[in-house]
């Protein structure tokens, strides 16, 4: 009888051998392939988060209003309260929320409990008889994993000098003329320096404040 040809024992193991090299080649590849678009993903997220923080924060400061938060032991109405991490002003919201009415906002750089920061956002509505602010839900984090970070303000006083700029606004009677949010944030994507300009000019408001008029040396004009 005549004998079949066949694969060695050798032969086969050496096809296996070959066979897992090849697995494990495009397992590699396919590895890589994946990791590389999850990071990529994950960097247009988190661009896409520092854009939109960064967009808010423009619109909502810009439109700060002269409307009071609170007032000082001689009755005088606070405007804006500013710190090196903290700031409360008043200014509208968009889309459905506007409804609700210029409401009290708090931006805070608080601790994240892993050695870093996040910025969060209150709300606040103010009630028209005068009550105190009633909070609106959860702080709601608008910017997650940074560094570091402060906030800045620059303007002019009661007198017209101006004021540089400074990690406190020490006169809450008038708004700053600027206010500037610095952040590192952790990884590549930087946070540019954001300088926003009140539109509201503390100067064209001093009557409305119930301060003298301050002239810069010109006549009064800003």
């Amino acid at each position: 009888m005549k004998r079949l040809a066949g694969f060695t024992l050798l032969e086969v193991l050496a096809a296996l051998v070959l066979l897992a090299l090849l697995l494990v080649g495009v397992y590699s590849g396919v590895r890589t392939a994946t990791h590389s678009v999850r990071s990529g993903t994950e960097a247009i997220e988190r661009i896409d988060q520092i854009r939109a923080a960064e967009e808010f924060l423009r619109r909502e400061l810009a439109q700060s209003l002269l409307q009071p938060i609170s007032h000082n032991n001689r009755g005088e109405a606070i405007y804006f309260d500013g710190s090196a991490r903290e700031m409360h002003y008043v200014a509208p919201l968009p889309g459905y929320l506007g409804k609700l009415g210029p409401q009290l906002q708090q931006l805070r750089l608080v601790d994240d409990g892993n050695g870093g920061l996040r910025l969060e956002l209150s709300l606040a509505i103010l009630p028209p008889d005068g009550q105190p602010a009633r909070p609106l839900g959860d702080p709601q984090v608008l910017l997650d994993h940074i560094k570091s970070g402060s906030f800045s303000y620059r303007g002019i006083d009661t007198d017209g000098n101006a004021v540089p700029w400074s990690g406190t606004w020490s006169d809450g009677r008038l708004l700053p003329q600027l206010v500037r949010i610095e952040l590192q944030p952790v990884g590549n994507q930087g946070w540019p320096r954001l300088d926003v300009p009140l539109r509201t000019n503390p100067l064209n408001n001093n009557a409305q404040n119930g301060l003298p008029r301050a002239g810069l040396g010109n006549g009064g004009r800003p």
